[in-house]
């Protein structure tokens, strides 16, 4: 018995496919799991392009100190207000997840609002079954917008996966076994 299960229902990204639909973009208050910070200089040209080009929107505000952003539940930022912010993007990034049909229109919206911000070689398909946009944002910080693609098991990413111990889909009724019970 392995150790991992489906627990798809607790995430608000859907299935892969060319149909998907990303979610409403979450407006509700939540203990964030997880999130970024990252420091600007201008608070309002940050702002501009995390929600003109990445699609985010402004959950609050505190002015002239730092704006959270969002785009699904738990795809929280944290805009800081800073003196200074890097000169280049670090090998670090951070990744957001969304659907395939939302590719094509993010990497036109964030080219729009800021040109150069797209790398010339998104968008790209990985090894791993996903398609990814790279992005530097006006602070440097390096996003990547990931999809995934629908599995099929006569491509080279699901035998990439297989040879890792990653199979097909399956369906689970109920929550699956072990630690996550309680929360499934």
């Amino acid at each position: 018995m392995s150790d991992h299960y489906d627990a798809f229902e607790v995430s608000p990204v859907p299935a892969p496919g060319p149909d998907a639909v990303p979610p409403e973009p979450f407006h509700g208050i939540y203990g964030m799991p997880a999130f970024v910070s990252i420091p600007t200089t201008d608070l309002a040209a940050s702002v501009d392009f995390w929600t003109r080009g990445l699609g985010f929107f402004e959950l609050f505000a505190i002015p002239g100190t730092l704006v959270h952003l969002r785009r699904w539940a738990f795809q929280d930022v944290l805009l800081v207000a800073a003196d200074s912010a890097p000169e280049r993007a670090p090998a670090m990034s951070v990744s957001f997840s969304c659907v395939l049909g939302q590719i094509d229109g993010l990497v036109a919206s964030c080219r729009a609002a800021l040109p150069g911000s797209v790398s010339a070689d998104s968008p790209r398909d990985t090894p791993w079954n996903t398609r990814d946009v790279e992005v530097v944002t006006p602070e440097k910080a390096r996003i990547v917008l990931t999809a995934a693609k629908p599995y099929d098991p006569d491509t080279q990413e699901a035998r990439n996966l297989a040879a890792i111990g990653i199979t097909a889909p399956t369906t689970r009724p109920g929550p699956g076994p072990g630690k996550n019970e309680e929360h499934a």
